[in-house]
C-alpha cells in the first residue's frame, strides 16, 4: 500500500485554475479502486491519499497524471508501506 503527499509548491495560487481536473483524478482513483481514502494535509499544507491493488510504477504514473502535480501546483512524494498487521477492520490491506 501507499501513502501519496501531495505538498503544496510556490504555484499553489493556480490551484483554482485545476481544482476541477484534480477532482475529477481523484473520482477516477476511487472509482478504480486504487484510491481507499483522500483527505487534506492540515493546516492547508496539501492532500493525502492512502492508495493500494496498484504496484509503485502504476501509481507513480497516476500520480503524474493528476493536473496539480502537471501544473506544479503540489510537489507528489510517494511512500510505500508493507502493511505487516491491521485492525480487523483493515484486513483486506494485509
Amino acid at each position: 500500500m501507499f501513502v501519496v503527499l501531495l505538498r503544496f509548491s510556490d504555484n499553489k495560487s493556480a490551484a483554482g485554475e485545476h481544482m476541477a481536473g484534480h477532482q475529477e483524478w481523484i473520482k477516477r482513483g476511487l472509482g478504480d479502486g486504487v484510491f481507499l481514502l483522500v483527505g487534506s494535509i492540515q493546516p492547508g499544507l496539501g492532500g493525502a491519499v492512502l492508495a493500494h491493488n496498484t504496484s509503485h510504477e502504476e501509481l507513480q504514473k497516476r500520480v503524474d497524471e493528476d493536473p496539480f502535480v502537471a501544473q506544479d501546483v503540489v510537489t507528489a512524494e510517494i511512500i510505500e508501506i508493507a502493511p505487516g498487521m491491521a485492525d480487523d477492520r483493515l484486513g483486506f490491506l494485509l
